[in-house]
């Protein structure tokens, strides 16, 4: 598990736009990295549009929110679509991004959609340095208690 002060993973991720989102390319910025289990359950829409209506309050702030789970490019558009989904959601199917960050689990299943996907944030810096990992947070009142944690 990663702990303040670790440098965040490698990561290089398409969006659901095809767009490649790098760690290179996120030097320079403070990102909010969010995994989620899978699109459109009920917890993750929680989060998400949580997330979403708290966007413009954290980008004021100077972060960049972005969303990771394993469902292709056509279920995170829908998923942003129908939601309103106001940032990236990054495409992680082989979980090699949750792996790395160390928010991959086994089992489980919600109505036979597999999930593999430990519900975990991670505050990088603009160094690339993880200033918070939070592992297993619960989906209702998480983007609340991070404002609160980041003084947003």
């Amino acid at each position: 598990m990663l702990k303040p002060g670790d440098p965040a993973p490698h990561l290089e991720l398409e969006d659901g736009t095809g767009k490649l989102w790098t760690s290179e390319e996120l030097k320079g910025q403070k990102v909010i990295l969010y995994f989620y289990p899978a699109d459109d359950t009920p917890g993750c829409t929680t989060q998400s549009c949580d997330f979403r209506d708290a966007t413009a309050d954290l980008s004021h702030a100077g972060y960049l929110v972005l969303g990771v789970s394993p469902q292709g490019a056509e279920s995170h558009q829908r998923f942003a679509a129908k939601y309103g989904l106001n940032f990236p959601l990054l495409i992680d199917e082989d979980l090699s991004a949750a792996r790395a960050f160390g928010a991959y689990k086994e089992g489980g299943d919600y109505k036979g959609i597999p999930l593999r996907v430990q519900r975990s944030t991670f505050v990088i810096d603009e160094n690339g340095i993880i200033v918070l990992a939070q592992y297993g947070v619960q989906a209702q009142g998480h983007v609340e208690g991070l404002r609160k944690e980041l003084g947003v």
